[in-house]
């Protein structure tokens, strides 16, 4: 409820807008830049993505290499690209998380939807 009855202030909704807009922009530019790793089989195979998720870098422990079972190799690929997604998807929660619900969970305060 907006105190004394009176309509939002136009002004003050857009400033608070544009901040929010602001700090969505500088969040998905840090996420951009974050590299995140992730691994699987105690470490013998490592990825690193990006925060947007994009496969950056692929490391093979040499033991992890059987030519006649390259099935586990690539489940340990799967895994370890999994794990790296799952981090990059807590750390998108926690920079764009508060943002989102600003956006999303009520609209911005003062306007009734």
């Amino acid at each position: 409820m907006i105190p004394g009855g009176g309509q939002p202030n136009m002004q003050e909704l857009l400033k608070q807008a544009q901040k929010m807009q602001q700090d969505l922009a500088a969040a998905q530019a840090e996420l951009a830049e974050a590299k995140i790793e992730g691994s699987a089989g105690g470490g013998l195979v490592k990825v690193t993505v990006s925060g947007a998720g994009e496969l950056l870098g692929l490391v093979i422990d040499p033991k992890a290499v059987d030519p006649e079972d390259t099935e586990t190799l690539a489940d340990l690929v799967l895994a370890a690209v999994r794990d790296a997604n799952a981090s990059v998807q807590t750390l998108q929660e926690q920079k764009l998380g508060p943002l989102a619900q600003g956006l999303g969970g009520g609209g911005l305060p003062g306007m009734p939807f």
